[in-house]
């Protein structure tokens, strides 16, 4: 595990790992949960991209990226007064629309929104000025259903269709469109929101093919010519998707040379830490263990009833990790009937209620004793290697739970 004082020496590390002349890497996934930094760790990796130094005197922006700033770029309009024209706006200052019109995208567009939706668009362009010339952008898009028009979709159809815009340009720079000439890196970040799983699905599947032609990209004359790419993602299944059709083989196809990591922020401050990992889909878990562990060190942690509800979140998805419908599972594995019984009430009672959800209430000493009895037997039971926290208790064999159990009341 490295730890990295502040964004730009973390960006620095991943450029390293994309450009290592000894072991090259074509794709670094990395997983990290909310509010960890995703959209600034990818903002900082686009500024460093745009530096001008000695590599990139022109300061040629080298990054084409998709996170919550590119969503932004599209805005709804809902015709307050006449409630009738509805459409989404689109940002003419950016120059993410600057080529749009070159780069005839609608077929591509609707190729990929066939997939997941069922619903029809048509951009409107105007003329907007860029220095002593002017250019063709787009102003807005309406969206149609059979012979409804200026329909309103859903907040998830809006950013599925903007994620369609953004494939369809991606296919366009991997195609070598003049337009992405400087372009050596691709930066996504976050892509499914709103999205159900189904759709995260397909979505992580038509990605993970994009990305691998990305990553085996050839110039006119056959020579390797890729597009490196970094992904980052908080979403497990869409991440253990991503994994597992990045890292399989494909008939006629070179190996896409990867990496996985999980990033964390464990102070919450600017420091981060990077830690290569195999483990999917639910490594990302044991980071959170190693929160509720620092919230329940007696002597620097600080413990609150909203962490018995992450503590049974945790067991839950352990539990369905092993094929078992509920966290009675998890509780079986400890030593006696009656602890099994304690745990059972004290989850089940204290992880509900409204105290737990509202403003942060701190436990009570007795509260604060049982859950950090609980944790320490779930994580010395189940054999958790936590990252970079206190030091780890000593690890009992957990006995192999019972194949039946009543669900957790």
């Amino acid at each position: 595990m490295s730890k990295y004082k502040n964004l730009r020496s973390l960006v620095a590390r991943l450029r390293d790992d994309l450009n290592n002349p000894t072991k090259p890497i074509s794709l670094l996934l990395i997983f990290a949960y909310n509010r960890t930094g995703k959209t600034r760790l990818s903002m900082e990796f686009k500024d460093a991209g745009k530096r001008k130094t000695k590599k990139n005197p022109s300061a040629t922006p080298d990054t084409l990226y998709f996170n919550a700033f590119t969503e932004d770029l599209f805005v709804w309009e809902n015709d307050l007064d006449g409630d009738s024209v509805r459409r989404l706006q689109l940002n003419e200052k950016s120059s993410f629309f600057n080529a749009m019109t070159e780069l005839a995208l609608d077929e591509a567009i609707a190729g990929y929104l066939s997939r997941y939706a069922d619903f029809d668009f048509d951009f409107t362009y105007k003329e907007v000025p860029q220095g002593k010339e002017t250019v063709s952008k787009p102003d807005y898009v309406s969206f149609s259903k059979g012979t409804e028009t200026n329909i309103k979709v859903s907040r998830g159809e809006q950013n599925i269709f903007i994620w369609c815009v953004f494939m369809a340009i991606c296919e366009r720079m991997l195609d070598g469109h003049q337009s992405y000439q400087g372009k050596k890196y691709l930066y996504i970040d976050d892509p499914i929101s709103s999205l159900d799983d189904n759709n995260a699905i397909s979505v992580a599947c038509d990605l993970a093919k994009l990305l691998r032609r990305a990553a085996t990209r050839k110039d006119g004359a056959g020579a390797p010519a890729p597009i490196k790419v970094i992904f980052s993602s908080h979403h497990s299944l869409f991440f253990n998707v991503m994994c597992n059709e990045v890292g399989r083989r494909v008939d006629g196809e070179s190996k896409v040379t990867h990496k996985r990591y999980f990033l964390h922020r464990p102070g919450g401050d600017g420091a981060y830490t990077l830690q290569a990992t195999d483990d999917t889909p639910f490594f990302h878990h044991v980071a959170t263990l190693a929160e509720l562990q620092r919230a329940a060190d007696p002597a620097e942690g600080k413990l609150y009833t909203f962490h018995f509800n992450a503590l049974r979140s945790v067991m839950e998805k352990t539990a369905s990790f092993f094929g078992h419908p509920s966290m009675a599972f998890c509780l079986k594995a400890l030593d006696n009937e009656e602890d099994r019984a304690l745990f059972n009430r004290a989850l089940n009672l204290l992880s509900h209620g409204a105290y737990a959800i509202h403003e942060p209430t701190e436990m009570g000493e007795d509260n604060k004793a049982l859950f950090r009895r609980i944790l320490r037997e779930f994580i010395a039971r189940f054999d958790f290697a936590l990252p970079g926290v206190v030091a780890a208790q000593p690890v009992i064999p957990a006995p192999a739970p019972a194949a039946e159990e009543a669900p957790a009341q």
